[in-house]
C-alpha cells in the first residue's frame, strides 16, 4: 500500500509541476524529498534565497518541515524574500552574502537579479545571457564566514544535522571554504555546477566534484538545474552526501 501511494503521490507532483511549466524540477524535488528524510535533516542553509523560491519549493513540494535559514545580499530582493517567510516561523531570512572572509564586499546586482554574484560576468559568457548577466550597479555588502555563523544559528534555532544549499553565482567555492572544518558538520551540500563560463573565475564542475570528494562528499544526485539551452547544457546541481554518514548507515 505504501508503494501505492507513493507512486500516486509522485505521478500527482508530476503533473502539477507540467501543469505550472516546472517540469524540470522533478527530478530534483525527488532527490531533495529522499535526502532530506533519510538523513534526518532538520535545518537548511539556503545560501542565495533570491526572492525565496528553493525555500518555497522545500515546502510545498519536497515536504520539508524543518527549519530553513535563507540568505540573500540583493537589498531589493531582500525586501521582497522578508515579505514571503514572514508567516512560517520556522523560516528565517538574514540580508549578508557568505563567502570565504569576515567583511564587506562589492556585490554586482545584474540586469536580471537572479545572476546577482559577488563575482563579475564571463568576457566570453554565450551570447544568451549577456543582456540578463551584465552589472547594473554595485551595492557594499556584509559578508559572513559559515564557521563564524555557524555556532551562533545553532544555539539561536537548535538544530543537529544541517544541509548546505547553495546558489550563488560562481561563488560557492568560496562558501565552502568559508565554512572550513564545519563542512563535515553538513549532512550533505546541493551546489550550482558549471559547464559553461558564466562569472569570471567560477569554479568549473569538474574542479567542484574534485574539490567536494577530498572532503568525503560522494555524489548523490544531479540534474539540470533550469529548462536548458539546447543543444549545450550550462549548468546543473549536484547533491553530495557526506560520507560519514555512509558509515553510521552502515
Amino acid at each position: 500500500m505504501n508503494r501505492y501511494v507513493r507512486e500516486v503521490t509522485d505521478r500527482v507532483l508530476a503533473a502539477r509541476l507540467a501543469l505550472a511549466g516546472r517540469v524540470h524540477q522533478y527530478p530534483e524535488i525527488q532527490a531533495l524529498r529522499r535526502f532530506l528524510t533519510a538523513f534526518a535533516v532538520d535545518c537548511v542553509f539556503d545560501v542565495g534565497a533570491n526572492r525565496g523560491q528553493y525555500a518555497t519549493m522545500l515546502r510545498k513540494d519536497a515536504g520539508f518541515s524543518g527549519t530553513i535559514l535563507s540568505f540573500e545580499p540583493n537589498p531589493d530582493i531582500f525586501a521582497q524574500l522578508c515579505r514571503r517567510a514572514a508567516s512560517d516561523a520556522k523560516w528565517h531570512v538574514f540580508n549578508v552574502a557568505l563567502s570565504d572572509f569576515d567583511g564587506t564586499a562589492s556585490f554586482n546586482i545584474m540586469a536580471a537579479d537572479q545572476f546577482s554574484s559577488l563575482k563579475k560576468p564571463a568576457q566570453e559568457q554565450d551570447a544568451i545571457f549577456a543582456d540578463r548577466n551584465r552589472v547594473t550597479r554595485t551595492v557594499e555588502m556584509q559578508c559572513r564566514r559559515i564557521d563564524g555563523l555557524l555556532p551562533e544559528l545553532r544555539e539561536a534555532y537548535s538544530f543537529a544535522r544541517p544541509f548546505l544549499k547553495m546558489d550563488t553565482q560562481g561563488h560557492d567555492l568560496s562558501v565552502c571554504n568559508g565554512a572550513a572544518q564545519a563542512l563535515q558538520e553538513m549532512a550533505g551540500v546541493q551546489t550550482e555546477l558549471g559547464v559553461r563560463p558564466i562569472y569570471e573565475g567560477g569554479t568549473g564542475y569538474r574542479a567542484m566534484i574534485d574539490w567536494l570528494r577530498d572532503r568525503n562528499f560522494l555524489p548523490s544526485a544531479f540534474f539540470a538545474n533550469n529548462k536548458g539551452h539546447f543543444p549545450l547544457l550550462v549548468e546543473m546541481d549536484g547533491i553530495f552526501v557526506n560520507q560519514a554518514l555512509l558509515s553510521q548507515e552502515g
